[in-house]
């Protein structure tokens, strides 16, 4: 079975999909860019300041299907520019306690609305 999860505290989905489906024991969350969810803007700045908006989306979707960064088990991180990996990896490693989640990192032609940094996530939800 599978439970789409919402909430107004993160951006609404852009396209035909949801902010998280839920199935089974994980939550998988769709990738986030660095939208504000009260403007629907991208917020200005630097990949570091992207990337904090993002785990702030990420966040949000968790909090709303009862999860935490404690409870992701992977995600994807996708760059426009590999050279700004220090800088978000820098945010993303202050949102997680050992053990850190099984990641991907790679880098991209191109994101949506020509946002420098993506990521989405799974996290385990229990069964």
């Amino acid at each position: 079975m599978r439970e789409a999860v919402t909430t107004s505290a993160a951006p609404g989905a852009i396209g035909p999909y949801s902010q998280a489906v839920r199935a089974g024991g994980f939550l998988f969350v769709s990738g986030q860019i660095a939208l504000d969810p009260a403007t629907g803007r991208l917020v200005e700045g630097d990949a570091a300041a992207q990337a904090r908006q993002v785990m702030r989306n990420l966040e949000a979707i968790l909090r709303e299907a009862g999860a935490s960064f404690a409870d992701v088990v992977r995600s994807t991180i996708y760059l426009a520019d590999l050279d700004d990996f220090a800088a978000v990896n820098e945010v993303y490693g202050a949102c997680f306690e050992p053990p850190a989640p099984a990641r991907a990192t790679v880098q991209v032609a191109r994101l949506p609305r020509d946002a420098r940094v993506e990521i989405d996530v799974v996290a385990w939800l229990g069964a």
